[in-house]
């Protein structure tokens, strides 16, 4: 703990135990605290909301110039302290028990997909061994599965069939806890307003415009779309110097997991744009396509879909597709 007066002079040093934080400030008189953003500072976040104080979260990054000399906890929370008074500081916004729910759907799905590629790729492997391999892709796994299943065929030993059938099992059962977390945020992008208008934009769909929901919360703390594109990663990374400005590839900051469904979903809409310019959007990827790398483009419409998304909700209307030019 670290307080300070309005004049910036040190007036608190102390060290407390978890279970005392609430008891300590349950005391206090109404006062502004200072936090770096982590998984645990939204909830004291809003237990300290609750007891009258002003509570504003910033980037660990952020708060680093301001650590003095050796880095250790009364250190940092001197320089957490001092940055938090910065008039131009940048500041999370503290996330409600609703979007944290929503954000743990979201990284309980991504530690499963990741667990079920990772089975896969096992499977593979082990099959390789013994002469079978199948191109890549969810069908060709299907097949492997269905080979390892299959007792009547003698191309596999008996003993490997039996080693692989446990990479089987949790495989299936990776599959249905992923398509029950699926059907879920299916049902939440159709109840949600703000999801079920993000989810009438080209390249988003139930997962994306969830994600959306959680991560963005209230879309009036941009300024613009691309306010909004850039905190999600999607702007070109920006080196000045002498007047010469260089930009170089996107700068990959903010939520990566919500930056990566972005671009699989715009992925989408390129493939789909590129195979015949049927409207405004299909002229505009056809155009682009002729001059730049396909991930180029992909990226570009990522951060397309960004701004569109920033004015569908700051407007709350439905996506309106742009007629194609005469």
């Amino acid at each position: 703990m670290h307080g300070a007066d309005a004049q910036g002079r040190p007036v608190l040093r102390k060290k407390l135990a978890r279970s005392k934080v609430l008891e300590f400030f349950a005391n206090l008189p109404p006062c502004l605290v200072g936090m770096e953003a982590c998984g645990g500072a939204h909830h004291w976040a809003r237990e300290l909301i609750k007891l009258g104080h002003e509570v504003r979260l910033m980037p660990p990054q952020y708060v680093k110039p301001y650590v003095k000399t050796n880095k250790h906890d009364a250190a940092d929370a001197e320089a957490i302290c001092e940055a938090v008074t910065r008039p131009t500081m940048r500041f999370v916004p503290v996330k409600t028990v609703e979007q944290q729910s929503l954000c743990q759907l979201h990284r309980v799905r991504q530690l499963l997909l990741k667990q079920k590629v990772m089975h896969v790729n096992a499977l593979r492997g082990h099959l390789a061994e013994f002469g079978i391999v199948r191109a890549q892709g969810r069908t060709k796994a299907s097949e492997l599965v269905r080979l390892v299943e299959d007792a009547s065929d003698d191309v596999l030993p008996a003993k490997v069939r039996d080693q692989l059938r446990h990479l089987v099992e949790l495989f299936r059962d990776l599959h249905g806890r992923l398509a029950e977390i699926d059907r879920e945020l299916g049902e939440l992008a159709r109840t949600h307003p703000a999801a079920r208008r993000l989810a009438t934009i080209p390249g988003v769909g139930p997962v994306t415009a969830t994600a959306l929901v959680a991560a963005v919360g209230d879309v009036g703390r941009f300024r613009s779309g691309r306010h909004l594109a850039a905190y999600l990663g999607l702007v070109p990374k920006q080196h000045a110097s002498g007047g010469k400005e260089r930009l170089g590839a996107i700068s990959k900051r903010g939520d990566g997991y919500l930056r990566t469904l972005l671009t699989h979903g715009a992925r989408a809409v390129v493939r789909i744009g590129s195979a015949g310019p049927t409207s405004a959007a299909g002229e505009w990827i056809g155009r682009l396509l002729q001059r730049r790398p396909v991930n180029v483009v992909v990226l570009a419409q990522a951060n397309k879909t960004a701004r569109i998304a920033w004015a569908v909700l700051a407007k709350g209307e439905d996506y309106r597709r742009p007629a194609a030019a005469a």
